[in-house]
């Protein structure tokens, strides 16, 4: 989509530095890191959310999630434990309408509670 950021951002429209890139996928640093390691992975491919995607990509989710494991190595949150979690539509919170997986670690995150 030619006005989707992150479409921009992962064709190079847009200056950024990957800490990940691949065919498929990209990763780079959150530019509001909500921890002390908080990057950003997602498709080339354009999918506005998680809802939107289809049979065809599931290689693609199942790469995004074990790209995210490697990360989690690289940036050493691999045995202290990270959280890895996507958006979806606009009462998750989901701000960029292209799928994208916030991998979160460095401190305790603690556990999620219900309201």
């Amino acid at each position: 989509m030619e006005d989707c950021l992150f479409c921009k951002i992962a064709n190079g429209e847009i200056s950024c530095d990957f800490v990940y890139e691949d065919e498929d996928i990209v990763a780079f640093k959150d530019i509001h890191p909500r921890a002390p390691v908080h990057l950003l992975l997602l498709p080339k491919k354009h999918i506005a959310s998680l809802a939107e995607t289809t049979e065809a990509d599931i290689a693609l989710l199942g790469k995004i999630n074990f790209v995210a494991q490697k990360l989690a190595e690289q940036f050493n949150i691999d045995q202290s434990g990270y959280r890895l979690l996507t958006n979806c539509r606009g009462d998750s919170g989901q701000e960029v309408p292209h799928i994208h997986y916030h991998l979160i670690g460095g401190h305790f995150l603690g556990a999620f509670t219900e309201e």
